[in-house]
């Protein structure tokens, strides 16, 4: 249980650790797209705005559950990776079907994974709600200056 607990909290940490650089790099888009074009850019760049931290988001969350996953691989609680990462995508959205489980030892693991993604999810949907809300901002001056 002590060692199942040492992996999640320091799988955690790497997961944080992704998602703060997956939220950097996307933050500091935003600011580069207002920057270079203030009031120039159409719905549609916006959209792509919005739709660029999506993507952002998505693929650290896709990295993350290949971390976990090849941790399942490496401990041995899941023999193959293609299953493996089924598993670990299936837990971090906790969405959780239950057609793949851990080895009895491994199970507490597969909890606190859940717990992350859990916390992962929020942050991205945080995420996600300022990118919409400057995009509206940015939208609504845009109608006043017309």
């Amino acid at each position: 249980m002590l060692t199942q607990t040492l992996i999640g909290t320091i799988l955690m940490l790497v997961t944080v650790i992704i998602h703060s650089i997956g939220t950097s790099v996307a933050l500091r888009w935003i600011i580069a797209m207002h920057r270079n074009r203030p009031h120039r850019t159409s719905i549609v760049q916006r959209s792509l705005i919005v739709a660029a931290v999506v993507i952002i988001m998505f693929v650290a969350t896709l990295f993350e559950s290949s971390i976990w996953a090849w941790t399942y691989t490496f401990v041995d609680a899941i023999s193959e990776f293609e299953k493996a990462l089924y598993f670990s995508t299936v837990t971090y959205t906790t969405l959780g079907y239950g057609d793949i489980v851990l080895r009895d030892e491994w199970r507490l693991l597969s909890a606190i994974q859940a717990a992350n993604g859990a916390i992962i999810f929020g942050w991205t949907t945080a995420l996600i709600i300022i990118a919409i809300k400057d995009v509206s901002q940015r939208l609504a001056e845009l109608h006043q200056l017309d």
